[in-house]
Parts: C-alpha cells; sequence; structure tokens
C-alpha cells in the first residue's frame, strides 16, 4: 500500500461493535470489461491454449492471475507473439500502428476494445479529418489514451489537469474540439474543460459524454453512501484509472478515509477504529468474488449488517467480436453474447 493509494485520518481507542456496510450498487465489471474478459476465456475453451493477450485484458490482478492459469499469455507488445499465433487486445484499445504490427506477423486477432472506447476512437478519425485540433482529456501513458491518440497523433494534444491547458498551442482556435478517456472521474474532467472552454469560446464538444455510463453510475453511487459512513473502501487495482477515481471522489464527497486495495488480505484492522458504517464499492474491472470476500473480512471485525444502496440498474451488454462470434457458432456454441455472471446485483447481498 503507497501512500498514493491510502489517506488515513486519527483514530479512536476502540472499534464500535454492531457496524453497518453500506455496499454500493451499481459496482464491478461493466459491459466492456465483461465482454473482454469472456473473450479470453471463450477463445481459450475454442481454440485452446496458449492465447496471447497485448496488455493487460482488464485492469485487475485478480483477473489477469486467473486467465493465466488457465491458459492466456499476457505480452507487453505484439512482436513479442509469435508469427501466426493468436492474440487478442485488451479492453483498453490500441492504435492503427499496433493492428499494422499484428498484420505484419500473420496474427490471428481478435479485438476486446470496449466498445464504448471504439466510439471515441471513431471521433478522433472524425475530427481529424475535418481538420480540428483534438484535445485528448486523459492521463497521458494510460494504454486507453495510447491507443486514441494513435488514431490521429498529428491532431492530437493530451491533457490530464485543468493547469496543463494554459500549455496547448493550435493552429486555430475556433476550430478545436475536446474527447476524453471513459474512465475519467465526471467532476475532474468537468474542470478542465471548462478551462477549455475559457480559452476556447468556440469549443466543439462530442457528440456525446465519452466517459462511460459505468464509471459515471460508479462515482455517482459512491457519492450517495459518502455522507453516511466513516470509511470507504474500493476494490480495484492501482493500475485501474476508474477505481482510482473512486478513492478520489469519495473524499471529495466528504468521507472522513478512503481505501484502495485489490483483495481483503491488504485490509488494516486499525483502518476501521472507531467507525460504525462502511462505505464498499469496487471498479469496473472488479470480480464480485473479492468484494464478497471483503464484506467477510469486515463481518468478522464487528460489521454483520450489509445494506445495498442501489441507484442505477445497469442492463447493457455487449456483443463478442463479430470473428470470434462466427467461430463459436460454426463450433455450435449459440451462447455468443457476454452475461451477467458477473455484474453485481440486488441478489448479490448479504
Amino acid at each position: 500500500m503507497t501512500h498514493d493509494d491510502t489517506l488515513r485520518t486519527s483514530e479512536s481507542d476502540s472499534r464500535v461493535e454492531g457496524g453497518k456496510i453500506l455496499l454500493a450498487a451499481p459496482r464491478g465489471y461493466c459491459a466492456g470489461v465483461d465482454r473482454a474478459v469472456d473473450v479470453v476465456e471463450k477463445a481459450l475453451d475454442l481454440y485452446g491454449a496458449p492465447v496471447y493477450v497485448r496488455k493487460e485484458i482488464v485492469h485487475n490482478k485478480f483477473v489477469v492471475e486467473s486467465l493465466t492459469k488457465r491458459g492466456a499469455i499476457f505480452v507487453q507488445e505484439t512482436d513479442q507473439v509469435p508469427e501466426g499465433a493468436r492474440v487478442v487486445f485488451s479492453a483498453h484499445g490500441v492504435s492503427p500502428e499496433v493492428h499494422a504490427v499484428a498484420a505484419q506477423r500473420h496474427l490471428a486477432t481478435i479485438d476486446a476494445t470496449c466498445p464504448l472506447v471504439t466510439k471515441v476512437h471513431r471521433e478522433a478519425v472524425r475530427y481529424a479529418k475535418d481538420d480540428y485540433d483534438i484535445i485528448l482529456v486523459g492521463h497521458e501513458g494510460h494504454e486507453e489514451v495510447e491507443g486514441t491518440f494513435g488514431e490521429a497523433p498529428e491532431h492530437i494534444q493530451v491533457v490530464g489537469t485543468p493547469e496543463e491547458v494554459d500549455n496547448l498551442v493550435v493552429r486555430d482556435p475556433e476550430r478545436v474540439v475536446w474527447i476524453s478517456q471513459t474512465t475519467l472521474s465526471v467532476d475532474e474532467t468537468r474542470q478542465t474543460v471548462d478551462r477549455l472552454r475559457q480559452r476556447f469560446p468556440k469549443l466543439v464538444d462530442p457528440p456525446s459524454d465519452d466517459i462511460c455510463y459505468a464509471t459515471q453510475n460508479r462515482q455517482g453511487a459512491v457519492k450517495v453512501i459518502a455522507p453516511q459512513v466513516d470509511v470507504m473502501v474500493v476494490v480495484g487495482s492501482a493500475n485501474s484509472s476508474n477505481s482510482v477515481r473512486l478513492v478520489d471522489v469519495a473524499l471529495e464527497s466528504g468521507v472522513p478515509a478512503a481505501y484502495r486495495i485489490d483483495k481483503a488480505e491488504e485490509l488494516q484492522e486499525e483502518w476501521f477504529t472507531g467507525a460504525k458504517t462502511v462505505g464498499l464499492t469496487s471498479g469496473a474491472s472488479v470480480p464480485e468474488i473479492l468484494v464478497r470476500e471483503v464484506i467477510s473480512w469486515l463481518q468478522e471485525r464487528g460489521f454483520p449488517t450489509v445494506e445495498e444502496v442501489r441507484t442505477e440498474t445497469e442492463t447493457t451488454t455487449f456483443a463478442l467480436p463479430r470473428d470470434l462470434r462466427s467461430d463459436l457458432k460454426k463450433a455450435g456454441q449459440i451462447d455468443v453474447r457476454p452475461h451477467a455472471r458477473r455484474t453485481a446485483g440486488p441478489d448479490h447481498t448479504s
């Protein structure tokens, strides 16, 4: 646990027994993550191991380790995949250059890019063709940002904070458009866009919100329960942008202390000293089993009651990639849509 992952406050002398857990809903897997994990699992079942995966299929240690045990091989770059082998592109998306390298190496590719990320890629291509300067609001170095940037590198500049807006240089202040990474904090993105609009009053908005529905819903659920809890626990990996943002949102919404963990074993009893109510949520790449383990840990330590607080009901699903879907049908496997086995619902509460 690093300094960036946790924020601690002064602790009372004793833990309060009979405490309560407020369980945020929606939480955990979104449709894009469910689809991406399903892609790797079905590819392993259909084609057999190994199936190569460029980067982490989703940003969660548990998921990557589980798929590795099943025969997935994770690599950093496409040129690490043997020629002619099968490779899955992660949910975060890749640039045209990555597709080109895969074609040169005669790789059988399965693109598990989240359709909502693909939408942002298409926006970038469209605005580049119309010769706009494109401001991509996002975190430099994040895989999703790298993929989107690669669609139109001569037209795109990346900004991560409102302060960075002041350093932008554009060709025509009247032909500037903004797009964004899908997993950002809604409030922080709004601040950056406000600063952009101050500099470029004729700034063009994307045709629809780029921050994905699941990111917004999970942040919204945290905002609702934040005023009611003493401590917030966010389950999610350190490289998961949306999980890290949930910690920020909790703190900005008034929670005295918030912690991000990968798994229950990382919890520390002193975090909950004096607490009566604990808030619990998970990032969009987190399987529900990890949340269940946190609930069990807390129940064993004085928080027996679990109350789910639902702010939205998510029904979105995405079809599997066309080529994989076709091969599954040929093999007689007709269940080709991702399902909701990982999605938190009312029946998951204790």
